[in-house]
């Protein structure tokens, strides 16, 4: 593979982002303000005594915990790749990039990871303000293997989310419009990625098919790596199950778009 062409994407998609710089920027200042609601919201829950634990967790522990999802959440999702995809598959685009020597899996990965780079760059003051006034919460981890786990959970955490929205894309191939089927998934892993709550405040009957469900491994996994709740050989294989996910729907993805090609007609390209 010709990683030089990949980088000229990875730049012309830095470029493309600098074209709508307001909403770009809109978008990264306010894409922190949900952490706000969630403090008040789960401050009233604790109410006035600072040491009050729930399923485990203290209210510096939930402050740790939505601070760093917000983070991980910023850092690896996918912004519309999904609809951009489906967009050109349906729209006859995708026939331009079919005549260039491009791995179209590889030419949507770069898109996805300039965004993601320039928007991390952006977003990371603001990022580092809200820790530095939430200094008396956040506790950050003592050791250097706990940060190094959480890098590389983070990375994997990135390509699962990315090859999420590519699978579901390919849908396109198949069907014509694809918004129903997007929200009925992103519905499931709004929950079952951690942003509403911790999981392990479900009940306990639930966490088998919590601990296996691949959005799980999409924020939720990382931060509690990052919190050095997970450690030994539940992170080995919390690790494993979440590289096995990213094995799993690279293969799906690309059997699926294998076979959306032999049924792809340029009709509007």
């Amino acid at each position: 593979m010709n990683f030089a062409k990949y980088a000229k994407v990875f730049e012309v998609g830095v470029q493309n982002t600098f074209v709508y710089r307001w909403n770009f920027a809109l978008r990264s200042v306010f894409g922190i303000v949900p952490l706000i609601g969630t403090i008040f919201l789960w401050r009233a829950l604790y109410g006035d005594d600072p040491a009050r634990v729930l399923s485990s967790y203290t209210f510096s522990a939930l402050i740790t915990y939505f601070a760093m999802t917000v983070l991980v959440e910023n850092l690896v999702t996918p912004t519309e790749d999904e609809w951009q995809i489906a967009g050109e598959i349906r729209d006859g685009k995708l026939s331009a990039l079919l005549l260039k020597p491009l791995n179209y899996l590889a030419y949507r990965f770069a898109l996805y990871a300039s965004y993601r780079a320039l928007y991390s760059a952006v977003i990371m003051p603001g990022v580092l303000l809200i820790f530095f006034l939430l200094r008396a919460h956040i506790t950050l981890p003592p050791e250097v293997l706990t940060w190094l786990a959480f890098g590389a959970s983070t990375v994997l955490a990135a390509l699962l989310q990315f090859l999420v929205a590519y699978t579901v894309a390919m849908i396109a191939f198949w069907l014509l419009e694809i918004t129903t089927i997007v929200f009925i998934i992103y519905s499931f892993e709004y929950f079952l990625s951690g942003r509403v709550f911790p999981l392990d405040m479900l009940p306990a009957w639930v966490q088998p098919a919590v601990k296996w469900s691949p959005f799980t491994y999409e924020m939720y996994f990382p931060v509690q790596v990052f919190m050095g709740r997970v450690k030994g050989d539940a992170l080995v294989q919390g690790m494993a199950i979440q590289a096995a996910w990213v094995l799993i729907l690279y293969i799906l993805a690309t059997t699926l778009w294998r076979a959306g090609l032999r049924r792809y007609h340029a009709a509007g390209g």
